[in-house]
């Protein structure tokens, strides 16, 4: 379906990736993975044509549609919903505007009505009359709710949009789809109906993602950046990840133990693929996976920061009340007479359609912002730290290099213990004199999470923790809250974190607040 062959991107200061020689087919989901700046995103750009490569070539098969996912939420203000979505084919849409073009020409004549007749055989062809209601389904499915869908896009929702530009994207079947963070700003039931939409679709799918739900759900195969070049392997992201551990594992053993884990990764991979998911895509994979041999598996070079949280001293029965909270900004409530519990130890999730809500409640809860009435009450043994959504102020302006910076939050004030928890969180030798104020988001987030880490804080509030972080900080940071032993309060978007730590879910709802003590995914099969 596409070839890539000998692709080669270097930049005068920097090589992103080269010799790059992979075929991407017909009927399989690819996940492009990577640390932050390997080049994801940029070697989609590359597939779609969108930015030229310093080397080599990409085939598209002759006549495949190739269709991007947009990330423009402004360009297409001032045209109708339910025409941005078409927009997405675009020879039919070409026809639809020509087809109107000529029927209202004041002097229609024989000869614009052969190149109508023309226009009108291509576009049955293409389903043409078809195409507002299949346009309409793909809204419905991703939970877009509006009763005119002639209205101009710059009148809806921002959250709206994000799925009219989905919509547009997964409009008329393309034979190639580039996906490039599709569940970015979705809800949890848009991105349900997507991974759903993707398991039975027939065509090739290419998506970057840091949802690692996501990435299980519906790629058949990972596609890994590392190393300046890029190696495809059959499976999914869990798949991937499990297997390059064991196999560095079994690069770093003595021989005395070389055997054993060998037997180890004939055990996972029979293990993986023996529990496939059920899915129309998951039939070829499964077999795939019995055929691998284990020199097709590599060990990764990316490395994991060490997230680990202590606690100075334990929680005592009481941790938090929240009666009858009320917020009021300029005339509107944001929150409403929100009342709910956190006991000790519980890791509660706070969901709502409106992240706007839940970051003030988190700011309320932190003690930086106030609130019109009701009341919040802690449990005397409770020590809180927060990481807000926004944390710029913590860097903006600020000349400290990073050990300086730690030393602000650190009882040891020796560089060398501060050097040493820097390198944990990935910043060695001279990364750790970087001024704080040039850091990328990732490394504003690893120091974040340094200032939590040495807090010893009992009860963690977090809003959107995943945020700028790659697959692999994710994953650390995902560990450590499994294992920290004490109270959390967060929000995000990110399905498996929340599925695998909260024990309580906290939903504020237009009908109220729900709160209940399950796992994610059974909340989401419930309601």
């Amino acid at each position: 379906m596409i070839t890539v062959s000998n692709l080669s991107l270097i930049f005068s200061d920097k090589k992103l990736f080269e010799n790059i020689n992979v075929k991407f087919t017909k009927g399989n989901c690819y996940g492009v993975i990577g640390a932050n700046g390997s080049g994801k995103t940029t070697f989609l750009k590359v597939l779609s044509g969108e930015m030229e490569s310093s080397t080599g070539n990409i085939i598209v098969e002759k006549g495949k549609r190739l269709v991007v996912l947009r990330q423009d939420h402004f360009k297409y203000d001032e045209f109708s919903i339910i025409d941005t979505v078409m927009m997405g084919h675009t020879r039919l849409y070409e026809i639809m505007i020509e087809k109107d073009k000529l029927y209202s020409k004041p002097d229609f004549n024989e000869e614009d009505g052969i190149l109508a007749a023309g226009l009108e055989g291509e576009f049955e062809e293409l389903d043409g009359w078809n195409a507002e209601y299949h346009a309409q389904i793909l809204l419905k499915g991703l939970g877009v709710e509006v009763k005119d869908l002639n209205i101009k896009m710059k009148e809806t929702k921002s959250s709206d949009k994000v799925k009219i530009l989905l919509a547009q994207a997964l409009f008329g079947s393309p034979d190639i789809l580039l996906l490039d963070e599709p569940t970015n700003h979705l809800d949890f039931h848009a991105i349900s109906w997507l991974e759903n939409f993707l398991i039975d679709y027939d065509n090739t799918v290419i998506v970057v993602s840091h949802d690692r739900h996501f990435l299980n759900k519906v790629c058949t195969h990972t596609f890994d950046i590392d190393r300046e070049t890029g190696r495809l392997y059959v499976g999914n992201y869990d798949f991937w990840r499990e297997s390059s551990e064991l196999m560095l594992k079994l690069q770093n053993d003595s021989n005395k133990k070389k055997e054993q884990r060998i037997k180890e990764l004939e055990a996972f991979v029979a293990r993986f693929s023996a529990n496939a998911s059920k899915s129309k895509q998951a039939t070829s994979r499964k077999r795939s996976l019995e055929k691998i041999e284990l020199e097709e598996i590599t060990a990764s070079s990316r490395r994991y920061p060490f997230i680990n949280f202590d606690i100075e001293k334990h929680l005592g029965k009481e941790l938090l009340r929240v009666s009858g909270l009320t917020k009021i900004v300029e005339g509107v409530k944001i929150l409403d007479n929100i009342s709910f519990t956190v006991n000790s130890k519980e890791k509660a999730v706070i969901l709502s359609k409106d992240d706007t809500a839940v970051t003030m409640l988190l700011e309320i809860l932190s003690g930086n912002m106030d609130y019109d009435s009701g009341s919040i009450t802690w449990g005397p043994t409770v020590n809180t730290d927060y990481l807000p959504i926004n944390h710029e102020s913590f860097f903006n302006g600020n000349d400290l290099n990073l050990i300086d910076w730690l030393k602000e939050y650190s009882k040891d004030q020796t560089e060398t213990f501060i050097r040493g928890f820097l390198g944990r969180m990935l910043f060695n030798g001279d990364q750790a004199l970087k001024k704080v104020k040039v850091l990328s988001g990732g490394e504003k987030m690893r120091c974040m999470f340094s200032k939590l880490m040495l807090s010893g804080a009992n009860c963690l509030i977090l809003d959107q923790p995943t945020n700028h972080l790659d697959l692999e900080a994710i994953q650390s940071l995902n560990e450590g809250l499994v294992k920290y032993k004490s109270s959390l309060i967060f929000t995000s978007h990110d399905h498996k974190f929340i599925n695998t730590i909260a024990d309580k879910i906290i939903d504020i709802t237009d009908q109220g607040v729900t709160q209940k003590n399950m796992e994610f995914d059974q909340y989401l099969e419930e309601n």
